[in-house]
């Protein structure tokens, strides 16, 4: 199960009331944080986040309202007790070996800090049966979006086991993957003993980019498309496009030819004062949106 939040969903500058965006996707305890602006320490407490757990970060690009508040986050989740025996891995676009090096002139730390500057088609493991892959998307600046799948075991058969007279103690074995040897000498295949594959839980994250096809294909299938609102007018589409961002509508129409199971908007103008405005317009084209709000969580459990 993944447990998914947007802290922020906010764009360019932080308000009274809505942190610039940034999103928190956590597993047994272990955290990913995408994007990290101005106050985003803050607005993970708000929502009631835990910084201990944070393994990874990834950078969608370098404009201060994703990156800005990084030192800040990295000195608190030092004082929070952080040390050499946990680093911390922070991901993103070519520059990255520069950029944090830079940051952390003015915050020394007290744990290692891995840096892997990613390439578009990059896939890099997380915790667990986690991976995440990343896309180039299209904005002023190299830009990256993000996807996290997690793999989930299959569906084991008891029924099969027995059939096959395999002893319980084989069980857990046979269902992570492995093959056992009986005290017959017959070998028991993995494959033996599932009843059905499941597949995996999948997030995708894209946001501060014209909409572009490879988008949908980058996302297809995901449980959670989290996707670019900056404005809910269509009649914002110049503007919009002319600072290479994109529309609800845009976004939505990326989840419908995605077949994601929902789409959450976020990356708010901070000149659209009640985002829901255009959610039932933006709901004609793709019925499960939601437009985020700081703190929305959601808990992924996948089907079957």
């Amino acid at each position: 199960m993944l447990s998914v939040c947007l802290p922020g969903t906010g764009g360019f500058m932080p308000l009274i009331d809505r942190w610039l965006t940034c999103c928190w996707i956590e597993y047994q305890g272990h955290a990913i944080l995408i994007d990290c602006g101005e106050g985003t320490q803050l607005a993970l407490k708000k929502a009631g986040l835990h910084l201990s757990r944070l393994d990874m970060v990834f950078i969608t690009h370098f404009h201060a309202d994703h990156v800005a508040g990084l030192a800040g986050m990295l000195l608190s989740l030092g004082n929070s007790g952080r040390d050499e025996q946990k680093p911390l891995t922070i991901a993103g676009p070519p520059g990255l070996n520069k950029m944090i090096p830079a940051l952390l002139v003015i915050a020394p730390l007290p744990y290692p800090v891995h840096l892997i500057e990613l390439s578009p088609g990059d896939m890099i493991p997380g915790y667990g049966d986690i991976t995440i892959s990343c896309m180039a998307l299209k904005h002023r600046v190299a830009c990256y979006g993000y996807r996290v799948d997690l793999k989930r075991k299959p569906v084991f058969s008891p029924e099969k086991a027995e059939a096959l007279q395999v002893p319980k103690q084989f069980w857990k074995k046979l269902h992570n993957g492995e093959a056992v040897q009986l005290s017959d000498g017959r070998i028991i295949l993995s494959e033996d003993v599932i009843e059905r594959a499941r597949t995996p839980i999948s997030v995708s994250y894209c946001t501060d980019t014209l909409p572009m096809p490879e988008i949908a294909d980058f996302a297809k299938g995901v449980d959670l498309m989290i996707a670019e609102g900056m404005y809910g007018d269509d009649c914002m589409a110049e503007k919009v496009a002319e600072k290479k961002h994109s529309l609800y509508s845009q976004s939505a129409r990326l989840a419908k030819e995605a077949g994601a199971k929902r789409l959450w908007l976020t990356h708010f103008s901070p000149a659209m004062q009640n985002p829901e405005e255009y959610l039932e317009n933006v709901r004609m084209i793709f019925p499960n949106t939601e437009v985020g709000k700081d703190g929305i969580k959601i808990e992924l459990e996948g089907e079957g």
